[in-house]
């Protein structure tokens, strides 16, 4: 199994356009030392030819560019993508369906909370079926804490969706009502290696069902949007708190580390790296804490092989 990270920050990427928090404007002025990162989705494939596509960013054409196999130029109109999965209907994993376009039909794998947003609140299902047929939507169930389905353009691949709590986007109908299927993590088995990939770019907690199936896999690329709980309100740039905005923290003493720390099989990979976040700058005493634990932190263009 072959896994590209086209992005590895978090909404709004590094730098943020209108961001000047130490982070981003240390970048910009070349005194920081970091790398700008684009916001998350990863693509996978069983062969290396046909790819299923991890949420579609607002980046998505900048990232598929920067990618050579997404375009084989088998045709005159080509892609690689054979399928898009969809782990929540946020803004910064959805809005790239609408650069894809030109593309449809697209196969969509999504929940039924996703697919109820994406067609109420932030209605891109209705608004794609003027080209070409548009999203073609298939459907991921949450009724179980393990819910298996399967892609025909990857059959040498497995994929397991299992409920994270979360919160809907703002635009969502049941914004203040959170409800299984707002947020998913995945499991991806490779048939023929037996390998797999845990992918959580949104984990709020760690609930019950997770810890043996996150322990089992070879590869965990996870949920690394904040440093600290408060980090927004320390870095000036917001007021809420990671609990709020769905996403657990690395540092503290029920944070992400302390959770991976228990974990000996995986390769343990942080991912959606908020802007404010130190372990983007690479000599900071939070990466080489990081490094000390085992822990690596995702960039674009980084491959996995499994």
């Amino acid at each position: 199994m072959k896994v590209q990270i086209l992005g590895s920050a978090a909404g709004g990427g590094f730098p943020q356009w209108n961001c000047n928090c130490d982070n981003c404007s240390g970048l910009r002025n070349g005194t920081l030392n970091a790398k700008a990162r684009t916001q998350s989705s990863i693509a996978v494939s069983g062969n290396g030819v046909d790819w299923v596509l991890f949420n579609a960013s607002p980046d998505i054409r900048a990232q598929l560019a920067d990618f050579a196999p997404m375009q084989p130029a088998r045709a005159k109109r080509d892609t690689a993508i054979g399928a898009i999965v969809l782990m929540d209907s946020q803004i910064d994993h959805t809005t790239g369906l609408l650069m894809l376009r030109e593309g449809c039909p697209h196969p969509v794998w999504c929940t039924d909370m996703v697919y109820q947003d994406l067609t109420s609140g932030f209605p891109l299902f209705n608004m794609l079926e003027h080209w070409n047929g548009g999203l073609v939507r298939q459907r991921i169930t949450v009724d179980q804490p393990v819910n298996r389905f399967t892609i025909p353009c990857a059959p040498t691949l497995e994929f397991i969706a299992v409920p994270l709590i979360s919160s809907a986007p703002p635009y969502s109908p049941h914004r203040n009502d959170p409800h299984p299927g707002d947020n998913i993590g995945v499991l991806i088995r490779d048939l023929e290696s037996g390998r797999s990939l845990f992918y959580a770019p949104g984990l709020g907690r760690i609930e019950a069902h997770l810890p043996g199936m996150m322990a089992e896999a070879d590869c965990l690329l996870v949920d690394g949007t904040l440093w600290q709980e408060d980090e927004l309100i320390r870095a000036g740039v917001g007021d809420k708190l990671g609990v709020h905005m769905g996403h657990l923290p690395q540092s503290g003493e029920t944070g992400m580390i302390a959770f991976l720390d228990t974990l000996e099989k995986p390769r343990k990979i942080l991912i959606h790296i908020n802007n404010t976040n130190p372990i983007l700058v690479e000599d900071s005493a939070e990466r080489a804490q990081l490094t000390a634990h085992g822990i690596e932190v995702a960039e674009d263009g980084m491959s996995l092989e499994l």
